[in-house]
């Protein structure tokens, strides 16, 4: 599909795309639906690259749907302005756990039954993918009729080619289910719980398989992953964006895409030049994605060779030990104004039990470089509420702070202008399938406690503005996180109340505490266990333990050293 400039999306016109070139009638109809904003989808480079593999299709047709903006606004097609029930599938493409709320919005919007089971053939097929559904789909697992468990590449064309639109509906999905990889029908296993409310089984309840194997594309430098439209009404306005890398080799133990993407893998730099060359002649914004951007080897290359070609360049991240002079002089070549760094924790005790890797001297001469080379404002990432945490180490995250702010003055005056330090603070989430996973979520006033301590500690600091997430909205990020299927009771009990979670929280009979706040023991079995992702539980067990002891782990070779399992 050729590279677009989208329309506005309030217009509902019927853009250039492939969707609409192809006959409404005659094709499988594909609604591809991103649970957010307009806005925030078209900023994914996944949901535009399931969008391109879909109408790249010749028996499919393919439009996009987005969560209106307004409660008043019916949910229909960008192509075509069609409403979602006219489609023979739904598909969501899901980033965030936080999201999963807005499916539900979306189907009652639609005029769709929520819950899987009441839907019958003559209604659309629901499926979701994206990364917050192969972490752990069960919090929506009674709304959602199939997942898919890993990347894309590797399933949507098999999907297809066994599904059947006129076909009864779990007749289909019992042919998919067995026969192509990745694929996760909820209906067909069943769970049982102990007393104590954990886990007891998890099973299949007809022929498919026990565990569901991710897919995972090896070699991700055979397709170019772009975009393929480009927007104005996106975060990233106006920028084309590339896929650099997928996974990252850290290891940080409180990142999931380091651990389910594994190994890690970088495009060459013959197929991110093409993709270069696609985007140099729609835009001269180019943006440079992945979790591990500044470690790919060619870096310096490609950023030389897109400056050649008169593109400004940005990067989704850069972590503190990979930030050279050339990487920030392309930078301030292309115009940015805040470079962002994410030294995760203030105190190297901290950051030696999350694996990060960095220590001290390279967040300060990081600083120092992004200053010196012209960049005013630069952006800190901080957690607090991590696993053996005390107060010195909330402490340190001033201290470090105050740091940073001599140095970047000292930096800032020789150029006679100063900027200013954002310092971002978000409460820690364990997630599934990290070292982590088992760990409980610190309490709600204690990290409001931590959040104040550390405002108090900068307030009287000119330049240096402190933004927090909400601790209560990190909880119900972390209940969704590491919920089980019986959490699908509380979004039904949110979205009847309109997104309002004190009200769900009060109507809904479970205890939400007991999937936040509960350590779980090594032996317990998880809601996520039935996802194989090809990480063995005692390698994340054996991380856990090398965290307490505050014990560093080397990045991933990103070859078969058969520590973790994936490469067997």
């Amino acid at each position: 599909m050729p590279w677009k400039k989208d329309k506005k999306p309030k217009d509902f016109s019927r853009s250039e795309t492939g969707a609409v070139r192809k006959q409404w009638r005659g094709h499988i109809r594909v609604a591809l639906v991103y649970p957010n904003t307009y806005e925030v989808g078209m900023s994914n480079l996944g949901f535009q690259t399931v969008y391109d593999i879909l109408n790249g299709l010749d028996h499919l047709l393919c439009e996009r749907a987005f969560l209106p903006e307004s409660n008043t606004d019916p949910v229909k097609t960008i192509e075509s302005s069609r409403r979602l029930a006219d489609f023979d599938i739904i598909a969501f493409s899901v980033s965030f756990e936080n999201d999963f709320l807005n499916i539900l919005s979306i189907l009652e919007k639609a005029g769709l039954p929520l819950k899987a089971i009441e839907r019958g053939t003559p209604h659309p097929l629901l499926m979701a993918g994206g990364v917050a559904c192969f972490i752990n789909p069960e919090p929506v697992s009674q709304y959602i009729d199939c997942f898919i468990m890993g990347e894309a590449e590797g399933t949507i064309e098999s999907f297809f080619d066994y599904f059947e639109p006129e076909t009864e509906k779990r007749e289909v999905l019992q042919k998919i289910a067995k026969y192509v990889p990745g694929i996760y029908v909820p209906a067909f296993y069943e769970t049982s719980y102990n007393k104590d409310g954990t886990l007891r089984s998890f099973y299949p309840i007809i022929d498919v398989p026990e565990k569901i194997k991710r897919t995972y594309c090896e070699d991700i430098s055979r397709k170019c992953t772009c975009s393929k439209i480009i927007s104005e009404e996106t975060t990233f306005d106006r920028t084309f964006l590339i896929e650099v890398s997928r996974g990252c080799p850290h290891g940080c133990r409180f990142c999931s895409a380091g651990f389910i993407y594994r190994p890690p893998r970088f495009r060459n730099i013959s197929s991110l030049i093409k993709c270069l060359d696609h985007g140099i002649a729609e835009t001269n914004k180019i943006g440079f994605i992945g979790a591990a951007v500044s470690d790919f080897p060619d870096i310096t290359e490609l950023c030389n060779t897109a400056q050649a070609k008169g593109a400004k360049i940005s990067f989704s991240s850069l972590r503190a030990d990979a930030l050279s002079k050339e990487l920030v002089a392309a930078l301030k070549k292309s115009g940015v104004k805040t470079a962002t760094i994410a030294p995760d924790a203030g105190s190297q005790r901290i950051r030696d039990v999350i694996n990060k890797g960095i220590s001290e001297e390279q967040i300060l001469a990081a600083t120092e470089t992004i200053v010196e080379g012209g960049i005013p404002n630069i952006k800190l990432y901080f957690m607090i509420g991590l696993p053996s945490e005390t107060m010195d180490d909330i402490e340190a995250i001033s201290i470090l702070c105050r740091q940073i702010k001599k140095n970047f003055l000292a930096s800032s005056r020789k150029k006679k202008r100063i900027g200013q330090i954002t310092v971002s603070v978000n409460p820690f989430v364990p997630k599934p399938f990290t070292p982590f996973q088992w760990v409980a979520m610190d309490g709600l006033s204690s990290l409001k406690n931590k959040i104040l301590h550390i405002k108090d500690g900068l307030k009287k600091e000119a330049n240096v503005r402190i933004d927090a997430e909400s601790p209560k909205r990190s909880y119900i990020q972390a209940l969704i996180s590491r919920g089980d299927r019986r959490v699908a009771g509380i979004l039904s009990h949110a979205n009847s109340n309109e997104g309002n979670w004190t009200k769900a929280f009060k109507s809904w009979p479970l205890n939400s505490d007991f999937y936040v706040y509960r350590e779980r023991p090594f032996g317990e079995i998880l809601p996520w266990d039935f996802i194989d992702h090809g990480i063995k539980k005692s390698f994340l067990i054996k991380e856990y333990k090398k965290a307490l002891l505050q014990k560093a782990s080397p990045p991933c070779p990103m070859s078969s050293c058969r520590k973790c399992g994936v490469c067997k």
